[in-house]
């Protein structure tokens, strides 16, 4: 005669131990990629980043795609703790958001024609900081410089 022995507890154990491994490779999965086109022309005129503004959480990337010809991207305010960036011409880039706050952003080739843009991540705890930046900065742009404004309006 056979018996069975069961052990629930150890079951328990093992499906737990299973649930927490699986969910050590599932959390990248909660970060989203946000796509940033570099455009000579689009819905906000000439010389844009599209969208110009993205909110964002912590553990997000953000890919900038060069749709057009001659564009890279520099950032110029970025909260602290972050590492600023530099990407190349013509090529596609990708940078991760490891901390709070506002990242601004340009084409330098084309900040006179006002090609910035802004990536908030969670709370905009360097607002202050980026604010500055981002004013000095607008005394750059020949064109479009109301774009500073418009991003800042978008800060929450």
């Amino acid at each position: 005669m056979t018996h069975t022995v069961h052990f629930p507890c150890l079951h328990r154990s093992l499906l737990g131990g299973l649930l927490a491994l699986c969910s050590l490779f599932a959390a990248p999965a909660w970060s989203a990629e946000h796509v940033v086109r570099m455009l000579n022309a689009g819905t906000d005129g000439s010389m844009v980043f599209e969208p110009a503004f993205v909110h964002a959480q912590a553990g997000d990337t953000v890919r900038f795609e060069p749709t057009s010809t001659g564009h890279f991207v520099r950032s110029l305010a970025v909260p602290e703790g972050a590492k600023p960036w530099l990407s190349e011409e013509d090529q596609p880039f990708v940078v991760t958001l490891a901390h709070p706050g506002l990242y601004f952003y340009n084409c330098p080739p084309h900040l006179m024609m006002g090609m910035v843009g802004l990536i908030q991540v969670d709370e905009a705890v360097n607002r202050t900081a980026a604010t500055a930046v981002m004013k000095s900065t607008q005394g750059r742009i020949y064109s479009h410089g109301a774009r500073v404004d418009s991003l800042l309006a978008l800060v929450k």
